[in-house]
């Protein structure tokens, strides 16, 4: 082989090394170099590993077999690795509707199941990959119970409520301490357009208020339940019934009144619109001060304080647009008796005194949950004297739940009880 046959051998040779380094580079840097770099024991390669889905676990009560439960029951519920995605309860073939609880852990039958019934409840939950658990259990509920409380929700079906209306319920006799978070677990409240709110207890358990950090936004409709029969009570007793209303807001309508110049002044959606002079308690028998709520009003009717200790307070006498303030007996009203006084002077039992003009105005335009503020007299409102929910700053407020209280708005309760027995009006 001459010299210029032995140099073309050389660089062949030197194409093929070249290309035996370059093509491992070149496959490197396509999408062939994506494939998975696991290998098994015999050196093959082969997939990455799928970790397992999160097993659904579901636990559900009451319990199969479950005897004598109360018709407030509701189905527990009690998932990890999914959430519930349905909840049937039926008796003897027939649905029963209900809820979810926002924070999942029960569902809730929209009214008391009946007594002495068998149920049965089917639970399913779904876990994110679609796995699901299904749960089933039976239970029979309890006979009617011969003792139980007495309530009451102030607030009517399809009426117009003042900025200031409390949700109001009444126990009789009161609600032991120990049991108001139970009870308050099942007092439920709506409202549109949403506004948070809490519950708060007056301390010998009689009354219990439920309100917005500020007064409610006029036009805002409350859909309340409170959903106690059945419920079982460390004394013993057991709630009578469930109560239901759906109610509604109306304009801002707000009193005010100045012991240190006894004037009433009257806002109407913000904005003042009238100015009364007035006369309030005297000293030996002093109007309160503090944010009260209209409770009742009675175009006429009659003050007999005639079983009051002190004989100097014991009167019968035809009073004309009143409205209540407490259940102590403080009132506006008319109190043409007093009008050289109104303005001047305090000479009332208690009772905010106007002019039969001024009283008329008032009583025509004034709602029940319309909120009225007095200032600068000798006495301080004592709480649950009437609906003293607004009477407290919001953090002292809340204070007087039974449960945590959540800023987020409020999700979800039927005729008036009788007031406090014992009250008497003053003048």
């Amino acid at each position: 082989m001459n010299g210029v046959g032995m140099a073309n051998v050389r660089r062949a040779w030197a194409m093929i090394a070249a290309l035996v380094v370059v093509a491992p580079m070149a496959l490197a840097g396509c999408g062939e170099g994506e494939k998975p770099r696991f290998v098994n024991a015999t050196g093959q390669p082969t997939t990455s590993p799928t970790p397992p889905a999160e097993p659904v676990v579901l636990a559900i009560t009451p319990a199969t077999g479950a005897a004598k439960q109360p018709v407030s029951t509701e189905i527990g519920t009690t998932v990890t690795g999914g959430k519930i995605t349905d909840v049937t309860l039926t008796t003897g073939g027939t649905k029963v509707p209900g809820s979810l609880r926002e924070d999942g852990t029960s569902w809730v039958p929209d009214g008391p199941l009946k007594y002495a019934k068998q149920y049965e409840a089917t639970v399913t939950a779904t876990g994110p990959s679609g796995q699901v658990e299904t749960k089933t259990t039976s239970f029979t509920t309890m006979a009617k119970p011969r003792s139980q409380i007495g309530s009451g929700l102030y607030l009517f079906d399809d009426k117009v409520y003042g900025v200031a209306m409390p949700v109001v319920v009444e126990f009789s006799p009161g609600i032991p301490k120990k049991d108001r978070a139970a009870v308050q677990r099942r007092m439920f409240v709506r409202t549109d357009p949403p506004q948070p709110g809490a519950w708060h207890w007056v301390a010998n358990g009689t009354q219990a208020f439920y309100r917005a950090p500020k007064f409610w936004q006029p036009e805002t409709k409350l859909t309340v339940r409170i959903g106690l029969e059945g419920i079982p009570l460390s004394n013993g007793k057991y709630g009578n019934v469930d109560r239901k209303a759906s109610t509604r807001i109306g304009d801002s309508f707000e009193m005010k009144v100045d012991n240190s110049t006894k004037q009433m002044t009257v806002f109407e959606n913000g904005k003042l619109v009238r100015t009364m002079p007035v006369s309030l308690g005297k000293r030996a028998t002093p109007s309160s001060s503090g944010t009260m709520v209209v409770m009742e009003k009675k175009e006429t009717t009659v003050f007999d304080t005639r079983d009051d200790p002190n004989p100097a307070n014991r009167y019968v006498t035809d009073i004309d647009f009143a409205q209540r303030l407490t259940w102590g007996g403080e009132f506006i009203h008319a109190a043409p008796w007093s009008v050289e006084q109104q303005g001047r002077t305090n000479v009332s039992h208690g009772c905010v005194n106007l002019s039969t003009p001024n009283a008329r105005w008032l009583f025509e335009r004034t709602k029940i949950g319309d909120p009225v503020t007095v200032k600068g007299t000798e006495r301080r409102l004592e709480n649950g004297n009437g609906w003293t929910a607004w009477d407290m700053s919001w953090d002292e407020f809340v204070k007087g739940s039974a449960l945590p209280v959540s800023t987020a708005p409020a999700a979800t309760g039927s005729a008036p009880a009788s007031p406090s027995a014992g009250v008497t009006p003053s003048s």
